[in-house]
C-alpha cells in the first residue's frame, strides 16, 4: 500500500479533488490517500494559522511521521499538484539511507506575490517541502510538540535533522514548479505553485488545459 499525505486548504477543495483523481487514474499499485485537513486532525494538531502561513497545512504536513506512529513510510504532497505518471514510480525511490526525500530545488521566485494576493516568502530550500517521502521512524524529532512550537523556517529547511546528510534528493519532473521552470513535455508532477487554474486570475497559466482534462474527467458522471 501506498500511503499518500495530501495537504488540504478549503479555499482549494477541487484541487485536492482532481489531485487525488489524477494520483487514482494513473497508478498501478493500490494506494491510501489521507487529507490533512485541519478539521480532522484537530486532535493531534492545533497550531494557530500565522500571517506568513499561504495553506492551512503550512505547518500540520510535519505531523504525518506522527500519525504514521513513526512507521512505515509515507508520501507527503501539496495539494496544488496534479499527477500525470504511476505514483508506484515515485514509491520506489524509497532510499532507507535517508530521513526524507525531495525536489532539490535550487530558485528564487520571480514573484513578491501568489494566489489570493498572498506574500510570496522567499527562504532556503524553498518547496522542498511541498512534496517529500518521508521514513518516519527516522522523522521522531517530529514529535507534536516541536511541530507546534518550532518556527516554519525551521521546519521547512528541515532544521529537525542533525544535517542535510539525511535528505535525499528526487528528479525535479516529481515537483515541476509552473511559471518558475520551463514548460516541457515528461513532467511526472505539474506544480501549480504560484496559483492553479482553478483561480480565475491563473486560467491560462501553463498546463491549465491538462488540469481541466482531469478535472472534467473527475467531475464526470457514467451512467
Amino acid at each position: 500500500m501506498i500511503n499518500i499525505f495530501i495537504g488540504y486548504d478549503n479555499k482549494e477543495k477541487v484541487a485536492y479533488d482532481v489531485l487525488s483523481y489524477s494520483i487514482l487514474k494513473n497508478s498501478s499499485e493500490p494506494v491510501a490517500i489521507t487529507p490533512v485537513n485541519l478539521q480532522n486532525v484537530k486532535k493531534y494538531f492545533d497550531r494557530p494559522k500565522n500571517n506568513l502561513s499561504s495553506t492551512e497545512f503550512s505547518f500540520s504536513r510535519f505531523i504525518v511521521p506522527y500519525l504514521m506512529g513513526y512507521s512505515g513510510w509515507a508520501i507527503f504532497m501539496d495539494c496544488d499538484m496534479l499527477i500525470t505518471e504511476d505514483i508506484s514510480r515515485l514509491w520506489s525511490l524509497r532510499d532507507n539511507r535517508y530521513a526524507v526525500q525531495v525536489c532539490k530545488h535550487d530558485y528564487v521566485p520571480r514573484s513578491e506575490t501568489k494566489f489570493l494576493n498572498q506574500t510570496q516568502t522567499k527562504y532556503e530550500k524553498k518547496n522542498w517541502s511541498s512534496l517529500m517521502i518521508m521514513n518516519c521512524e527516522k522523522c521522531t524529532a517530529l514529535t507534536r510538540d516541536y511541530v507546534h512550537e518550532a518556527s516554519g523556517l525551521e521546519l521547512h529547511q528541515f532544521k529537525w535533522l542533525e544535517s542535510d546528510d539525511e535528505i535525499g534528493g528526487l528528479p525535479l519532473e516529481w515537483n515541476w514548479l509552473v511559471d518558475e521552470y520551463l514548460t516541457i513535455d515528461n513532467v511526472y508532477n505539474v506544480h501549480f505553485t504560484l496559483g492553479g487554474p482553478w483561480f480565475e486570475t491563473y486560467s491560462n497559466s501553463p498546463y491549465s488545459d491538462l488540469w481541466r482534462e482531469y478535472y472534467h474527467e473527475t467531475t464526470q458522471i457514467n451512467l
